[in-house]
């Protein structure tokens, strides 16, 4: 992320906009920007029940979170690779793999972004999340962490250093608590045999209603991005960047 790999891990890549209403939500603003950016992303359906979301609470480590998502219109590209969200006071662009530059991914939100405000007319941004989860593959039947990574789950030398499932999240707080940093690790299924799968997860939020106004927005994607970059790279050892094959 912050260096160009040959194999990069993000599996999924997205920046989620909550609004400060300027108007009661209606269910044509999502009719209208469809019709906008149908061109692009021409397939269309409803998502509604269940689903997980992280939400910034005050003193304690932001958790993964079940409950009830109310109805949202998904706006997906011809080969489903990316996808627009769109529900009540709320848009989510997302990029699956393969991830293009930042560049182009940054272009692409700021563009569905403007369409969204034109149509919604909201007041301002209630929340921002920009948000990368990678999927690193290690070879190997078991791994010792500290080999891998600078961000994990140390176990005291009188317990069995092997471990089976695990799930480690920690906060970090910028700019004066109102934007913070969720770190996640763990493991998942893995994909083939003889293999260590791990999902290293940097969500970076703006939790201030309206701290970041529409044209800042911009600068603030950068931010973002960049102090994700960042903490990839820390998080992160060079047995890891090895896998990844680093561009010249």
């Amino acid at each position: 992320m912050g260096k160009k790999y040959k194999n990069p891990p993000i599996v999924e890549a997205l920046c989620e906009f909550q609004f400060v209403p300027g108007q009661p939500w209606d269910i044509t603003i999502a009719g209208m920007l469809y019709e906008r950016i149908k061109d692009e992303f021409p397939i269309k359906q409803q998502q509604v029940g269940l689903g997980v979301t992280l939400q910034p609470r005050e003193g304690r480590v932001i958790e993964p979170k079940i409950e009830f998502v109310s109805s949202r219109m998904q706006f997906f590209s011809n080969d489903k690779i990316s996808l627009v969200q769109v529900g009540p006071d709320l848009l989510t662009v997302n990029h699956l793999k393969p991830y293009p530059t930042w560049e182009k991914f940054k272009t692409l939100i700021l563009k569905i972004l403007g369409k969204y405000i034109d149509i919604g007319s909201p007041k301002g941004f209630r929340r921002i999340g920009l948000r990368y989860i990678n999927k690193i593959n290690i070879p190997g039947e078991s791994i010792k962490m500290e080999d891998y990574f600078n961000f994990y789950l140390p176990i005291p030398e009188e317990l069995p250093q092997i471990h089976s499932a695990f799930n480690i999240s920690v906060e970090i707080p910028y700019k004066d608590d109102y934007e913070r940093l969720v770190l996640t690790l763990g493991n998942t299924m893995s994909e083939k045999p003889g293999t260590v799968s791990i999902i290293l997860d940097l969500y970076y939020i703006m939790a201030m209603p309206e701290k970041v106004s529409f044209e800042q927005v911009d600068e603030w994607m950068e931010g973002a991005h960049t102090i994700i970059e960042k903490a990839f790279e820390s998080c992160i050892t060079n047995n890891v960047k090895n896998l990844f094959e680093e561009e010249e």
